[in-house]
């Protein structure tokens, strides 16, 4: 039997609902369970370390303040030599910088770099990834892996597409409880509802509310739901440009939410409008895993994820009339709509599970090793 590794997620994000901190937790959870000596390196964070010690990990808080943070860099080169770690694993920019400069102060093991989003690299960004000490690029799509190439000039060979997964347990429409998400939001029984979660600009929610009404002339009962607005004043300010439109009523806005799979569960289509950015949604895999129907735009790595009209429906980004008449499509043509979805869920077990990942992780982590002795 191989020895363990010793392997450390370092991120500076400690909000248990964003999809890094996710795709960190439930990878260092899943190694564990194989055996190996996993640390989850935040700030200081009473729920990540709750999670952590749910999941069999050790929680080690780093302040993680800024890139040039020193003294993060001198401590997380001491937690190098005390745990003799094999293995670092940034999620981020700020751990990325760090990460560095202990290897710069004489800090011994593998960094490998998550890159999970497709923003364009500042010049000092593609430095980061350039550099020699970057084992390995965790890229979590192929689109991804393209643009660090031929954006940020990065070598091909130090790329690996290792996409995020979902966890199937939680993500298990037998579990869910969509009738009490409904209930909580006053959203009627009989209503259809259109979900996205992310509202962020570039996720495209504006887009999706200016295609509503072609939607909801469709669809007279159609409900639109928009989750994780930033703040109680954006939260307001979309309730108050829908009413501006004549949506008032048909339109719920709401803060942030951790039953996400309820949330999805209760949607009768998922959108994801996303303009720039976005590696491959989190939100698509886990309602296509909930066997939910997605409409989602071509950007990023969705085009990975969903095979136009079989797992789902793709449209061009900022095309508000295109985004409407198919998610229209999938609210009138109900077999389409239980076709599309099952085809959704056999692509997320076939592909896109947290297992998968975890496993890939752990080959690669091997690799890199291997390199170090």
């Amino acid at each position: 039997m191989r020895a363990p590794l010793a392997i450390a997620a370092v991120l500076r994000e400690t909000n248990p609902s964003l999809g890094s901190v996710v795709q960190m937790l439930d990878a260092a959870r899943g190694l564990a369970a194989h055996g190996h000596r996993v640390f989850v390196i935040t700030r200081r964070s009473k729920e990540i370390a709750r999670l952590c010690a749910e999941g069999g990990v050790k929680h080690l808080p780093l302040p993680l303040r800024f890139e040039f943070d020193v003294g993060s860099m001198r401590r997380l080169r001491l937690v190098a030599e005390r745990r003799t770690l094999d293995i670092v694993h940034a999620y981020d920019g700020t751990a990325h910088a760090i990460a560095l400069g202990a290897l710069a102060l004489g800090a011994r093991f593998g960094l490998l770099v998550n890159r999970g989003h497709s923003f364009r690299l500042s010049r000092w960004s593609a430095l980061k990834f350039r550099a020699r000490r970057v084992r390995r690029i965790v890229a979590e799509a192929e689109s991804i892996r393209r643009a660090l190439i031929s954006e940020a000039k990065v070598k091909p060979h130090t790329i690996e597409v290792v996409y995020a997964g979902v966890d199937l347990a939680r993500f298990d429409p037998i579990r869910t409880s969509p009738a009490k998400v409904r209930a909580e939001l006053g959203i009627p029984a009989d209503a259809l509802v259109v979900g996205q979660v992310g509202m962020r600009d570039w996720k495209g929610w504006k887009e999706l509310l200016q295609a509503f009404p072609a939607v909801r002339a469709d669809h007279p009962k159609v409900c639109l739901l928009l989750v994780a607005c930033t703040s109680e004043r954006q939260r307001l300010g979309v309730l108050e440009l829908a009413r501006e439109m004549g949506l008032a009523g048909a339109v719920c806005a709401t803060l942030e939410r951790r039953d996400i799979p309820d949330v999805l569960s209760a949607c009768d289509v998922v959108v994801d409008a996303s303009w720039a950015g976005t590696g491959i949604s989190g939100t698509l895999r886990e309602a296509m895993a909930l066997g939910r129907p997605v409409v989602a735009t071509t950007a990023g790595g969705n085009q990975e994820l969903i095979t136009d009209k079989v797992s789902g429906l793709l449209v061009p980004p900022r095309e508000e009339g295109t985004l409407a008449a198919a998610i229209s499509r999938l609210l009138r043509d109900r077999d389409l709509s239980t076709r599309v979805g099952a085809a959704a869920r056999k692509v997320v077990r076939r592909r896109f599970t947290a297992e998968m990942r975890v496993g890939r992780l752990a080959s690669l982590y091997r690799r890199v090793a291997r390199t170090l002795r």
